[in-house]
């Protein structure tokens, strides 16, 4: 059974970070597509980050440069380190997974993602 438990957010002000780690259990992350997704209030849910198997990595561009997403197979966690952190990258953080060996950018679509953690959030203030 897969499951994917994120932690890590918190409430930090503008300019800061945060690691978001996402533990994965009931399967290999490394034969997946692995990604992040965020849900701000009132909007709908995005893409952020994508890897796969050979760590490939995707982002939305709003996170470009400031945004790393990575991988630790020994450990089956996926990461999120989040720099120079907006206002308006408050939101509730989703870990998610697709069943395929790589990551493509049509994946950054939620629907195209199997299986979701139940999210943490993240707030930043101005």
């Amino acid at each position: 059974q897969v499951q994917l438990v994120e932690s890590g957010g918190g409430s930090v002000q503008a300019g800061g970070s945060l690691r978001l780690s996402c533990a994965a259990s009931g399967y290999t992350i490394s034969t997946y597509c692995m990604g992040w997704f965020r849900q701000a209030p009132g909007k709908e849910r995005e893409g952020v980050a994508l890897i796969d198997k050979s760590d490939i990595t995707m982002y939305a561009d709003s996170v470009k440069g400031r945004f790393t997403i990575s991988q630790d197979n020994a450990k089956n966690t996926l990461y999120l380190q989040m720099n120079s952190l907006k206002p308006e990258d408050t939101a509730m953080f989703y870990c998610a997974a697709r069943i395929t060996s790589r990551c493509y950018s049509t994946h950054l679509n939620p629907a195209a993602m199997e299986y979701w953690g139940k999210g943490t959030l993240v707030t930043i203030s101005s």
